[in-house]
């Protein structure tokens, strides 16, 4: 695909990516990613932009986002893409942060020239990982264009690992802005509709939207280290390669609005 006019984009030779502490990476993280909670975590990889201009220190490399991967939850993850692979072979891409408004420009294309910059420092840095995982957020209006930007293997809806279902609620709805259900959990303490209406309507809000957080897309990429390696893997896949998702409404969920407690009655209603 071309490059679209009037769209500014990276110069892939400014940007860099190397090992951060994951104590910088967890601030940044719960600071400024949509689920402001951190995650498992094996590497944590600070992303680097070229400035224009020098700091007073004479310093022009500014960390503008974090990219962290992780070992997969569950004993099975390794086995659920193709069998041989063991808990070392696999690593998931459990969150990406970039601020992509450099230089005083939005650059297009900045996500998918990190996600290659640090694909490239894992087949460097790490010969034992085969295969990574990552999953799209759809109820955060994401189908992963990121993922086929950067050539992803594309695996359909993941939704064998959810337990119970996962809401997220919104306080508007024009547009609507969804909190996600971790988010929701650490603001309220709770994802019990009874115990938001209760407390939500504490804070002043006379309604709220609700829904079942869509199905997550799953995305794979193959790590191997030569041409033949990479042909087995694909050949032993458990799930088929499946077409790349386009429309973001396909998989959404019902949206139902509730009101809350008015604040002088909450003190009386008891739900536990």
């Amino acid at each position: 695909m071309g490059k679209v006019e009037g769209k500014h984009y990276v110069d892939a030779s400014k940007v860099s990516v190397a090992p951060i502490a994951k104590s910088i990476a967890k601030d940044m993280i719960i600071k400024k990613h949509y689920t402001h909670a951190w995650t498992a975590c094996r590497y944590a990889l600070g992303i680097y932009h070229t400035m224009d201009e020098k700091d007073i220190f004479g310093n022009d490399q500014q960390l503008v986002g974090v990219a962290v991967y992780g070992f997969p939850v569950g004993a099975k993850a390794s086995t659920s893409v193709c069998e041989g692979l063991t808990k070392d072979n696999i690593l998931e891409l459990t969150r990406l942060y970039v601020d992509d408004t450099i230089n005083g420009r939005n650059l297009t294309n900045i996500e998918s020239c990190v996600i290659g910059k640090t694909l490239q420092w894992l087949k460097d840095n790490d010969k034992n990982i085969k295969v990574l995982l990552s999953y799209a957020n759809n109820g955060q209006g994401h189908v992963g264009g990121i993922y086929k930007a950067t050539n992803w293997i594309y695996q359909g809806l993941n939704t064998d690992i959810a337990l119970m279902p996962n809401w997220g609620i919104s306080l508007s709805n024009d547009p609507f802005d969804w909190i996600h259900s971790r988010t929701v959990f650490n603001n309220w303490k709770s994802g019990n509709l009874e115990h938001l209406r209760k407390e939500i309507g504490k804070q002043g809000y006379k309604e709220f939207w609700r829904r079942e957080e869509p199905p997550k897309h799953r995305y794979i990429q193959i790590l191997a280290q030569n041409k033949k390696e990479k042909k087995d893997l694909i050949k032993r896949l458990k799930h088929e390669i499946r077409p790349y998702p386009k429309d973001l409404n396909d998989y959404n969920t019902e949206v139902v609005h509730h009101t809350t407690y008015p604040p002088e009655e909450s003190n009386e209603i008891n739900f536990w």
